[in-house]
């Protein structure tokens, strides 16, 4: 039962993966991404990590498209506009197919190593307390790190304004 579910959600993934690369309008973009951030938190689910599917849709597929949002929301539409043509997506292309070409070798060769059907999951218990006792403070640094990114975002769309003005 696992494996189909596996197809399918391997296949919105990659679907909505493309979108996001092939699609000219920016929010379809953001709208994309949140689809194949909830595909990868499915894939999490498969491999009993409720967890990190947890996480995936709460942090990446919410805070981070959110920002994602404001950010679009906040940047110059007439700027934009000149720099979405460019004459690079030829090398873009053949980099990512490369790269892809790539990663396939990489799984194909060490396959039969990861081939089990075993499939053990750690409690949430136990990774409450390895969070908030081993990796307690560099959630707090990433949070700080998060809040001054966000803070010089609004001032620099805030100094922006006035000398327009």
């Amino acid at each position: 039962m696992t494996l189909p579910a596996f197809y399918i959600i391997a296949t919105v993934v990659v679907m909505a993966a493309a979108g996001v690369v092939i699609t000219r309008n920016i929010v379809y973009a953001a709208l994309f991404l949140l689809v194949a951030l909830g595909g990868v938190a499915g894939t999490f689910v498969l491999l009993f990590a409720e967890f990190l599917a947890l996480v995936q849709v709460l942090i990446y597929g919410g805070a981070i498209i959110i920002v994602i949002l404001f950010a679009i929301m906040l940047t110059r539409q007439r700027e934009f506009h000149l720099t979405t043509e460019h004459r690079q997506w030829p090398l873009a292309a053949v980099a990512s197919v490369g790269l892809f070409v790539l990663l396939a070798a990489a799984y194909l060769s060490d396959a039969d190593t990861f081939n089990t059907n075993i499939r053990s999951g750690i409690s949430v218990e136990e990774l409450g307390t390895a969070l908030f006792t081993t990796w307690a403070v560099p959630f707090e640094i990433a949070s700080l790190v998060l809040l001054i990114a966000l803070i010089g975002a609004i001032v620099i769309s805030r100094t922006g304004d006035r000398d327009e003005a």
